[in-house]
């Protein structure tokens, strides 16, 4: 088999068939039995190896949840069995440091840890960090083979290695909610720009050279960095994201772009997009089309980092992640969902402020848009109130905003928003906008030293725009409404 196949994991369930596969000897013939716990055998496949590649590809039969199941594959007279298989739903999550954080670093660790036991079926896979010049059909490394969640050998490891707080938490939660075993694969690493998990195909679509490795590029092409190492484009793609692409998911979470509020900030509305219709392509297609085109694609919108500092390219970067549309699903971003983290800032937090440790909170975050748009659960308020309009009262210099939804109303903080007038010469001079009157579905802004026509309206757009759990706006269910321009 591939390398990452091992007792114990969790292979995709109905409707779509799991896809195996593996290495052997060109024009062979590989047999593999799936085997029920009474020994009956459930399928039998077989597959041919293809010759420059000795590998062998094929697609089990959809299978309801559940398990134990046995999987072997015979090859003439060698064989491999693997045991304690489970058929469930299989997320991979992805990005860099904060979603490598373990569990052992974030709030409640103690309790967390203790608490795995409880759910054996939450199986858990970790690609150690690789890179490579060229795409790779088999990772090179695997840092924590299928498991079953302990406390101190794979999700205590240690710090930003395995296995991943936020998947863990996101993945414990989807069994909790579906009652359905869960598979988990982490690919992380701390510190890495988009560009390093995208195909070469992703960053021409955003007009970035396909041969964005070479030294003789990367001076024009990245000015004010000297891209090397997991920074290097495409090189963390190639080596632990393609190497994936046979299997079949149900969904990916991702929390990524601390790295691009320094490079490429204003590029990130179309590299995150392409990112994800690169990846939901390549999964599809690697899968022999058993991973759904539109493969539900979570992802966690950046935290915070100063919290005095000037620097808005963290708000920047948070806008550009939505494509620039402020709200998740959208017409650029289909079948996504989106945590806002903006007020989870953890000044204290051991890790540096770049870290915050709560992971709960944006787990259950992540969760709620995945039991909406990945589940269907129609019912479900996933995210928080958003502006549907906003009416300018010349006469008395009141902005009054409508939203989406109900309001809660925090008055911690009286500059969340803020207005750009035309007198102002570009670029904008951003003015606060004092809130003076909150209604169930409305704000009344006074534009107070702006007079004129109002060319612009933003919200909370700073690097540190809320104090812990106290943005001035959520709606009832406790989900802040999120930052917009």
């Amino acid at each position: 088999f591939a390398t990452y196949y091992g007792d114990h994991m969790v292979l995709q369930k109905e409707p779509a068939g799991a896809v195996v596969w593996g290495h052997g000897a060109p024009g062979a013939v590989v047999t593999v039995a799936l085997v029920g716990a009474s020994g009956l055998v459930v399928m039998k496949k077989t597959a041919q190896v293809k010759g420059p590649s000795r590998t062998w590809t094929t697609v089990l039969d959809p299978m309801a949840q559940g398990g134990p199941y046995t999987l072997m594959a015979e090859q003439g007279l060698e064989n491999m069995t693997l045991r304690d298989i489970y058929f469930g739903d299989v997320w991979l999550c992805s990005g860099q440091s904060n979603m490598a954080m373990t569990v052992l670093q974030v709030a409640n660790a103690s309790e967390e840890l203790a608490a795995a036991a409880h759910y054996p079926y939450v199986r858990v896979f970790a690609t150690a960090p690789a890179r490579s010049d060229t795409e790779l059909e088999d990772l090179e490394h695997i840092a924590l083979p299928w498991s079953i969640p302990t406390a101190a050998e794979n999700l205590g490891h240690g710090n930003f290695t395995y296995f991943s707080a936020l998947c863990w938490l996101l993945g414990r939660s989807l069994y909790e909610a579906l009652g359905s075993p869960v598979g988990l694969v982490e690919a992380a690493w701390g510190g890495t720009p988009i560009e390093a998990w995208s195909s070469r195909r992703a960053l021409q679509a955003c007009g970035l050279p396909e041969d964005t490795g070479s030294p003789a590029l990367s001076s024009s092409t990245f000015p004010h960095q000297h891209l090397s190492g997991p920074q290097t484009p495409s090189v963390l793609w190639n080596a632990m994201i393609h190497p994936l692409l046979n299997m079949t998911l149900r969904g990916i979470a991702w929390y990524q772009g601390e790295a691009n509020a320094f490079l490429h900030t204003d590029l990130y509305n179309c590299t995150f997009p392409a990112l994800i219709a690169d990846w939901r392509q390549a999964f599809h297609v690697g899968s022999a089309g058993q991973t759904e085109p539109l493969l539900p694609f979570g992802f966690v919108q950046l935290s915070t980092y100063r919290r005095q500092s000037p620097d808005d390219s963290f708000a920047r970067l948070r806008w550009h992640q939505t494509a620039d549309l402020g709200v998740i699903p959208n017409a650029r971003m289909p079948s996504t969902f989106m945590a806002v983290a903006m007020d989870l800032g953890d000044e204290q937090s051991p890790y540096g402020s770049i870290h915050p440790r709560d992971k709960q909170n944006v787990a259950h975050r992540l969760l709620l848009g995945a039991r909406a748009v990945a589940y269907g659960d129609k019912h479900l308020v996933f995210q928080g109130p958003y502006p549907t309009r906003a009416i300018l009262e010349v006469t008395t210099g009141l902005l009054n905003i409508t939203y989406s939804q109900e309001l809660i109303y925090h008055q911690r903080d009286m500059q969340a928003f803020e207005v750009c007038c035309s007198r102002q010469a570009a670029p904008c001079q951003w003015l606060p906008a004092p809130v003076v009157a909150v209604g169930s579905h409305r704000v009344t802004l006074a534009l107070g030293g702006c007079r004129t026509l109002v060319l612009g309206l933003r919200y909370a757009w700073a690097e540190w725009p809320c104090e812990y759990l106290s943005c001035p706006l959520y709606n009832p269910q406790g989900l802040p409404a999120p930052p917009f321009l």
